[in-house]
C-alpha cells in the first residue's frame, strides 16, 4: 500500500504550525481528532517536541497513518487510537485537541458529538483548535467555498460547510470560549477555543 497523500495538508501545514507553536506552548498532551492521512501529525510533532501528539481516526484509516509514522518516526508521536465520533472516546484527559477538515465532512450530529467529547476530555483551560472552512451569517466567504459546499453535498447530503455561529454555540455549551478566529489560506479559518474552568 502506498502512503495516502493530501495536497491540502502540504499546502496548509506551515501556516497552521505557526499558530499551534504559540497556542500550545504550555500544553503537554494533544489529541488529533481525525488524523486522516497522518501528514499533519508527522509535520507537527517534530516541530512541537514538548508535546505528546496522539493521532486518532476510525480504524479504516490507521494503516495509512502508520505508513507515515513508520517512515517519519518521532519520540513524541503516538500511534493512532480508534476514535469514532459515534462512540465513547478511548482517552482520559488531554491539554489540547486539534482537528482539521472534519466538521464539514461528518454529519451534524457528529459535530455535536465532537464538542461533547471535547467537553469531557479536555483539561480545564485546555486549547481546542479547529481548522477548516466556515460560513458567516449564513453566507459563503468565497465562490470557491460555495462550489466546495456543492461538491460536499453531492458526495454526502449530510456534509456541509458549517455556520460559524452554530459551531460557536456548540462550543459555548461545551464550556469553551472562542479566543481567536484566524484567517488562513484558501478561505479557511483556524478557530482557537479555550476551556473555561
Amino acid at each position: 500500500m502506498n502512503k495516502p497523500f493530501s495536497q491540502a495538508c502540504e499546502n496548509n501545514k506551515s501556516v497552521i504550525l505557526s499558530i499551534l507553536v504559540e497556542r500550545l506552548k504550555a500544553c503537554k498532551t494533544v489529541l488529533e481528532v481525525g488524523s486522516g492521512t497522518g501528514q499533519h501529525a508527522v509535520y507537527f510533532a517534530p516541530n512541537l517536541p514538548w508535546l505528546a501528539w496522539q493521532t486518532s481516526d476510525i480504524s479504516a484509516n490507521h494503516q495509512g497513518i502508520n505508513l507515515w509514522l513508520n517512515e517519519l518516526p518521532q519520540d513524541n508521536l503516538l500511534s493512532p487510537i480508534e476514535l469514532d465520533l459515534n462512540n465513547r472516546w478511548p482517552i482520559t484527559k488531554v491539554d489540547a485537541i486539534f482537528t482539521a477538515n472534519t466538521l464539514h465532512i461528518v454529519k451534524w450530529s457528529l459535530v455535536e458529538a465532537f464538542f461533547q467529547g471535547v467537553s469531557q476530555h479536555l483539561n480545564s483551560y485546555g486549547q481546542c483548535c479547529i481548522y477548516g472552512p466556515f460560513n458567516y451569517l449564513g453566507k459563503y466567504t468565497s465562490e470557491s467555498n460555495a462550489n466546495f459546499d456543492l461538491w460536499l453535498k453531492e458526495r454526502d447530503s449530510a456534509s456541509a460547510i458549517r455556520d460559524i455561529e452554530a459551531v460557536i454555540a456548540l462550543a459555548n455549551a461545551a464550556g469553551l470560549s472562542l479566543e481567536n478566529d484566524h484567517a488562513m489560506p484558501a478561505n479557511n479559518r483556524l478557530l482557537v477555543f479555550k476551556k473555561i474552568g
